[in-house]
């Protein structure tokens, strides 16, 4: 099959599409003929070779994908060779084959292309997951999504609105705002031209918000507790602005604050399934009926992926940036 390898030079890193050895599915697992797959900002820090895969994922990068079986593994059970799946991946994704363990398998739901597929697994799951069950997010709070027209911010929008929450994000650009309010965003914050702080807090008349998800680190960690209510949950992802910083205690222990560290792509199998199961009963109605669907910037030939990965590295996307695979 070909994938794309990384080729590390002084002046820096490509991305080159060639063949590599082919992935062999062990006991319980399905091959996959993959037809898309997208980027995640992981996949930068993996190219630069800043984030490594977890022991036993695959070297190529790609955390989820969409396509159809073409092998069951021994004792595969549910699904059939021909079927249409995307899944959550620690890795493969950027390639024409990958090997899955059932588990992990999500059905592709009724009317969604191969490419909208693509989408579902990563930012939808690293949106539930933290809002929902890292952060106990219920219908009737109000939740703060930095980069709202992210791929997980879209994402996170649309399922914190489905779950019954009032939710504020920040963008950087007019469009991105627009992007957040067409999502369902009750408050959509230009953080290039507001304060989110003095805003947000006039929006909820001074009370702040029940659950941040954070992307930026380091940068915005005051600002945010400063938001938090009482009892209030911030939930870390990734460290765009740095990622050390100091911060009062006695503010956190006043407000009974939850400060709390997440990742995805390193938790064991059994955790990611459970977090699809539970994923699945609480939004899979929705994605059926049609009411949450991803927001795609762009689709491009796998090939591409150094251009691709430079669209993103400039912020330029809104939604996720799709590989086309097949």
């Amino acid at each position: 099959m070909h994938a794309i390898e990384v080729e590390h030079s002084q002046s820096g890193h490509q991305l080159v599409w060639r063949e590599v050895e082919d992935p062999v599915s062990q006991p319980g697992e399905v091959l996959v003929s993959i037809h898309a797959t997208t980027l995640n900002r992981a996949d930068l820090s993996q190219a630069e070779g800043n984030y490594p895969p977890p022991p036993g994922a695959p070297h190529i990068m790609g955390l989820d994908m969409s396509g159809e079986i073409l092998e069951l593994g021994a004792g595969v059970d549910g699904w059939q060779v021909g079927d249409r799946t995307c899944a959550l991946l620690a890795g493969g994704g950027y390639a024409e084959k990958v090997a899955v363990d059932q588990r992990l398998l999500i059905p592709i739901p009724t009317g969604w292309s191969f490419e909208e597929a693509a989408c579902l697994p990563e930012v939808y799951l690293t949106a539930y997951v933290n809002i929902f069950m890292e952060a106990g997010f219920q219908g009737g709070e109000t939740i703060l999504i930095h980069g709202g027209a992210s791929g997980v911010g879209t994402a996170a929008i649309q399922l914190a609105k489905g779950a019954g929450g009032r939710v504020i994000t920040t963008a950087g650009r007019p469009d991105k705002v627009q992007t957040c309010q067409n999502q369902g965003a009750d408050l959509a914050i230009n953080y290039r031209t507001e304060d989110f702080v003095a805003t947000t807090l006039e929006y909820t008349e001074g009370e702040g918000v029940d659950v941040i998800l954070d992307m930026v680190g380091a940068e915005y960690l005051e600002r945010n507790v400063s938001l938090l209510k009482v009892k209030g949950r911030l939930v870390f992802i990734a460290t765009l602005g740095g990622s050390e910083a100091m911060v009062d205690i006695r503010h956190l222990m006043s407000k009974r604050a939850r400060l709390i560290g997440s990742v995805l792509r390193a938790r064991p199998v059994e955790e990611k399934a459970e977090i699809i199961r539970r994923f699945r009963q609480q939004f899979w109605g929705q994605i059926e009926e049609g009411s949450i669907r991803p927001v795609i910037d762009t689709v491009m030939p796998v090939a591409e992926a150094h251009a691709a990965h430079e669209h993103m590295r400039d912020y330029q996307n809104i939604g996720k940036i799709v590989l086309k695979v097949r």
